[in-house]
């Protein structure tokens, strides 16, 4: 195609009978070359934020802050906490292939980095006004400087373009502003600033979700609030909940695989069968780099889609740790992809394991079914608001009932119908053995209480104040929610000491021993130095008790000698009496200068310890308490006075052999133990554990997930 004047457009192929001569062969400028780099590495304003962020993590950041203006077009900032720049190294900060991170090729091999290249700033430079403001932990000010075309420049005309001392905090601020404002083809294909600004949210939102440790904040230039806010404290499911949402972290599984022959640990968090998207979302980081990898996104939709409604799709959080030898980063300019040694072998144990987690629906399954009589009335059976997720399209057959439904009151269904008093019936009603001893649960211990006024004295004891930190921190959020909004069902085993308690629509089994004696020593550290007194109306003789526990303790090991054991009794003896004024100020364990035992310390009203285990308790005191170190001993006994709290066990109730044969009496007071027990761990214990348990991350191994009403209402989508 020609213009009138027969002058070839721009642009157009010329054909083979125009070219007059070969041109000639020339380099390129190299300004030229540097913004054809710049468009390879900075396509958009998300691509230059995700290397300001490998670059600020890279610096050892523990906060970062990113300011956005018209989608990163007009302003794109970033303020981190990190090492910071020396003033030395700020000349040629922004030339291209500058970089602190490889020395030789072979460094490739074993890049434990986000960025290596070291174009990342002088590529924006090129193409956008970078200004640097930063400080090292030794430097006594900040430095601010200028780049334009991968050099210094001067702020204004006329002013010097080196560095200039600023005021700043330790850190580095990066400024981008006009981006592509040298390129305009680039900057007019740009739709519109939210669209870029969502692009840069989701971008944040991934490291975000991965950088443990690490806090993240975006907001929009001119605006209050803040886009995403996440703190550096924050669990990887806290994070997931706080960038994406509350459904999606309710929904997840764990994911972990490792495997030496190929060299590669994979774990993340992955959404079961009762979440359904309707796009996959991928958040997938290889070595703690975020990348895109089609076949791994294929094979995982595949492994989902037997489990998941038709056009279903699933949420994945994944962290793969490769050997760097096995791993190509230099593959792609923005480093979006990578390539990795046995990939399809990988890829394939990943999804066998997302497969097994999946497979595990019973204990958790919901299904949205459209409703068979949707004219039909069904009264409200409860006051309870149930969310409309929960309620919306269950499938229900309406009862017949005097009062209608209360409108404006939402209305529960089957599946989502929970116990909200104690005292209702329970399962354990149905139990052929409850009517045996539910006549006899009393109200009380029978134990006479007397109060004082005595002021409760203020612990500033540093070692207990650590060991309180140490139960915090041990803190797992999901399990003490489960405690302290539970309902008790009732006693399963009195041997093998196993409570039922309902949460919400679950039913847990558990282990009320192991539960009790984490509750007591926390109750230990909290109220240590106020514990109440149980004073004995006859005073004990420490000696003769000690002596009971070592009879009993030597029936336990046929092997030993009663001579081995009268030492010990005498050795324990001994350290108790030696420290009786500690025992009595901290623990209120009072013992005379005769060696009688006068009072134990009573940590809960209501509750009294089996006194048979007192023997046991005393002789333990003295190998397994650290009387050497403060805080060692604190801890030591506080455990063992747990210990001897904790409920004991019970043999099982006598049950009959045969059918017509009646069932044994029991002689030995059993029955009325059996009753005490249970008016305790209904009435006293379970009560104290949901208004102030801690559960720590121990508990698990006693706490099992037996049955989820919602489970048990699953309705089939395939035939």
């Amino acid at each position: 195609m020609t213009t009138p004047d027969s002058t070839p457009l721009r642009g157009t192929k010329r054909k083979a009978d125009e070219i007059e001569a070969p041109r000639r062969i020339q380099a390129l400028h190299e300004d030229v070359v540097n913004k054809i780099a710049a468009g390879e590495i900075i396509v958009a304003p998300v691509h230059a934020l995700k290397e300001l962020i490998e670059n600020a993590v890279d610096a050892g950041s523990t906060s970062l802050e990113i300011l956005v203006k018209d989608g990163g077009l007009k302003l794109l900032q970033i303020t981190d906490n990190g090492c910071g720049i020396h003033k030395d190294d700020m000349k040629i900060l922004c030339e291209r292939h500058t970089t602190s991170k490889l020395k030789a090729f072979e460094d490739l091999t074993a890049i434990g980095t986000y960025g290596f290249r070291g174009e990342a700033l002088a590529s924006i430079s090129h193409i956008a006004h970078l200004t640097v403001t930063t400080k090292t932990a030794d430097s006594s000010c900040a430095w601010k400087a200028q780049y334009a075309g991968g050099k210094l420049t001067a702020a204004k005309p006329g002013q010097s373009a080196e560095p200039k001392a600023c005021a700043g905090r330790p850190g580095t601020q990066i400024t981008v502003e006009d981006l592509f404002y040298n390129v305009p083809s680039r900057r007019r294909a740009f739709r519109s600033a939210s669209e870029e600004y969502s692009k840069i949210a989701d971008q944040v939102g991934r490291y975000a979700v991965h950088c443990t440790g690490v806090a993240f904040s975006c907001k929009k230039h001119g605006e209050a609030g803040v886009g995403i806010a996440v703190p550096a404290t924050a669990s990887v499911r806290d994070r997931i909940r706080i960038v994406h949402n509350s459904s999606i972290a309710n929904e997840l599984i764990d994911v972990l695989v490792t495997n030496n022959q190929y060299g590669f640990k994979a774990e993340g968090l992955v959404s079961n069968a009762n979440y359904s998207g309707k796009r996959t979302s991928l958040l997938l980081f290889i070595n703690h780099r975020s990348v895109e990898s089609t076949s791994i996104k294929r094979a995982i939709e595949q492994t989902y889609a037997p489990f998941l409604p038709k056009g279903g799709k699933p949420f994945i959080y994944l962290s793969l740790e490769i050997d760097p030898a096995r791993v190509d980063v230099n593959v792609h300019p923005t480093k979006r992809e990578v390539n990795f040694l046995n990939e399809d072998e990988i890829i394939e144990l990943i999804c066998d394991e997302i497969r097994t987690g999946l497979g595990k629906v019973d204990t958790s399954r919901t299904f949205m079914t459209q409703s068979l009589l949707s004219g039909g009335k069904t009264p409200s059976i409860s006051k309870t608001n149930v969310a409309p997720h929960e309620t919306r399209g269950a499938t229900v057959t309406p009862q017949r009932s005097s009062a209608a439904a209360k409108p404006g009151i939402a209305k529960p269904y089957e599946n989502n119908l929970v116990r909200t008093d104690a005292k209702s019936r329970k399962i354990t009603a149905m139990l052929p053995r409850a009517a045996s001893f539910s006549s006899q649960l009393a109200a009380s211990d029978g134990v006479e209480y007397e109060y004082t006024d005595k002021e409760p004295t203020i612990c500033r004891l540093t070692t207990v104040k650590d060991l309180r930190a140490a139960v915090r921190e041990d803190m797992h959020n999901d399990l003490s929610d489960i405690f302290a909004n539970h309902t008790f069902v009732g006693v399963v085993d009195e041997r093998r000491r196993i409570a039922a308690l309902q949460a919400g629509v679950r039913l847990f089994l558990v282990d009320y021993g192991m539960i009790a004696s984490e509750y007591f020593y926390q109750l230990g550290l909290t109220d240590f130095g106020n514990f109440g007194i149980f004073r004995f109306q006859n005073s004990l003789r420490l000696r003769e008790l000690l002596e009971i526990g070592a009879s009993q303790a030597q029936a336990d090991e046929p092997g030993s000698s009663d001579a081995q054991w009268s030492a010990i009794v005498t050795a324990v003896h001994d350290q108790i009496m030696s420290r009786k004024d500690m025992l009595a100020e901290y623990f209120s364990l009072e013992l005379s200068d005769d060696g009688e035992l006068m009072t134990l310390p009573l940590l809960m009203k209501g509750y009294t310890p089996s006194l048979a285990k007192l023997p046991n308790f005393l002789l333990r005191l003295g190998p397994h308490v650290n009387w050497m170190d403060e805080k060692g001993c604190f801890e030591s006994f506080l455990r063992e006075l747990a210990s001897f709290y904790v409920p004991e066990p019970l043999p099982l109730e006598p049950r009959p052999t045969h059918e017509n044969e009646e069932t044994v009496v029991d002689d030995g007071g059993l029955a009325s133990r059996r009753a005490d027990l249970h008016r305790a761990i209904e009435n006293v214990l379970f009560p104290a554990f949901k208004a102030r348990l801690v559960a720590t991350r121990a508990l698990l191994k006693g706490t099992v997930e037996v049955a989820n009403l919602k489970g048990l209402y699953r309705v089939f989508e395939r035939c």
